[in-house]
């Protein structure tokens, strides 16, 4: 299994960008997805998920300004993301879990300016 993702960039606060991830050696349509994050000395933390049953769920500090989806025919899963602050400036990194099994795809940097 590999995840390839992309999107991340430099963005004016209140700005909006999507992310892309994509992936080899399985689906997304059958595992439970999701975006984390880990800004500069900060621990890596859960933006939004999906679960295996299909249910969303997003950390209070993106509720109502990130949107997690995924395309099964294009194999992609996104994060469409609004009003960004400067906060949310990290790493963005989206992971699967497949049979009990962590993936992960490189980080791609999302950079947020007052």
């Amino acid at each position: 299994v590999q995840l390839q993702a992309s999107g991340g960039g430099l963005v004016q606060a209140g700005g909006f960008l999507r992310l892309s991830c994509t992936a080899s050696g399985t689906t997304f349509g059958l595992n439970a997805v999701g975006w984390y994050r880990q800004a500069p000395g900060k621990q890596r933390e859960v933006v939004a998920r999906i679960s295996s049953d299909g249910t969303a769920n997003y950390a209070d500090a993106v509720k109502g300004r990130f949107t997690i989806s995924r395309d099964i025919r294009k194999n992609t899963l996104y994060l469409q993301m609004s009003s960004l602050e400067p906060e949310d400036r990290a790493f963005y990194y989206c992971n699967l879990v497949k049979y009990t099994k962590e993936h992960w795809g490189q980080g791609t940097l999302v950079t947020v300016s007052s």
